[in-house]
């Protein structure tokens, strides 16, 4: 019998099927505008993806790196809610629909799904890839503009993948309320950046105040330890890259490494890391140095050695962004 197809290995093969025959070189100069808007710290009132060009660009440049950056933040939030289970879905600012494969992946069945934004071409090609995901069957599509007058049907989860940084900030602090009084839980994820953070930390202050509670990445709820202007917290995951990927990208590897930042929160309880691994471990002869954020909000420095037993053959293989200790 034939292993189950994944999520992840659908939609690399959807898009291969869809972009095929778009040229290269076309592609290239519109990821190269692309990566100039999206890097850009002003922002647009236009939508950034106006054609089916720009949208095949994009869905080769950006989809497989979101889809595995908010499945990492999505695989954290479900340890801390492990009974729990999304009955809807309303992904904001969702393009193409990233997020939407990102929550099939974490969670099976089917449930509502419904996927804003404001770039038509985006929403029409993420319907069209959307086929290939039972899970996306009955997803609704819906052009909307992303900003201070969005209102939100109520859902489960609302997740925000990569949008802030397109928002001004009166329109950033209006999206985050929206999602937090239309949701049970809302998962926003952005660049890896000290900027993107910052966005981060904003959206979770605001989230917290409006009674939410921090699943992950966070072992609690109070001030993040972190000084801002002297470190970030984010994370790292890693994305296999499509043979169109390499091309529009100028790369030559099979894979990239995905930096993010996020933040997932709940207004029912939840239980959090007791600490989380917020640097690449450090494996030396012998021991492993473990950079950890901890419970009594302080970051810390811990070393397993041999002597740790079980420990340590857990911290060896521990990753960036992993909960410490190990879940069971």
């Amino acid at each position: 019998m034939n292993a189950p197809v994944s999520p992840a290995e659908t939609l690399r093969a959807t898009l291969a099927t869809v972009l095929d025959g778009l040229p290269p070189k076309q592609a290239a100069q519109a990821v190269d505008r692309l990566i100039a808007t999206y890097r850009g710290a002003t922002p647009t009132d236009a939508p950034i993806l106006r054609d089916r060009a720009d949208v095949a660009a994009y869905a080769a440049y950006r989809m497989p790196a979101t889809f595995e950056a908010v499945r990492s933040a999505l695989d954290a939030f479900a340890d801390a809610v492990p009974r729990w289970v999304p009955a809807s879905h309303v992904d904001v600012g969702g393009g193409t629909g990233a997020a939407t494969w990102a929550v099939s992946a974490t969670w099976s069945g089917a449930r509502p799904v419904t996927v804003l934004d404001w770039a038509e071409p985006a929403l029409a090609l993420g319907r069209e890839i959307a086929v290939a995901n039972p899970a996306l069957a009955g997803a609704t599509w819906r052009r909307s503009r992303i900003g201070s007058s969005l209102a939100l049907e109520s859902a489960d989860l609302v997740t925000v993948s990569y949008v802030l940084n397109e928002l001004t900030p009166g329109d950033r602090t209006a999206l985050v309320d929206a999602a937090a009084g239309a949701a049970q839980a809302v998962v926003i994820v952005e660049a890896g950046t000290p900027d993107g953070y910052a966005r981060v930390i904003e959206a979770r202050d605001r989230l917290i105040a409006a009674g939410f509670h921090v699943a992950a990445p966070c072992p609690h709820s109070a001030a993040c330890p972190i000084v801002p202007g002297e470190d970030w917290c984010h994370f790292s995951t890693r994305v296999s890259r499509s043979s169109l990927h390499r091309q529009v990208k100028g790369g030559s590897l099979a894979y990239e490494d995905e930096k993010f930042s996020y933040v997932a929160a709940a207004r029912f309880p939840v239980t959090p890391a007791v600490s989380r691994v917020v640097r690449r471990p450090q494996i030396r002869k012998g021991q492993v140095l473990l950079d950890l954020c901890e419970t009594d909000e302080q970051l810390s420095r811990t070393t397993v050695t041999k002597r740790h037993g079980d420990l340590y053959k857990a911290a060896r293989n521990a990753t960036w962004g992993d909960p410490w200790p190990p879940l069971p």
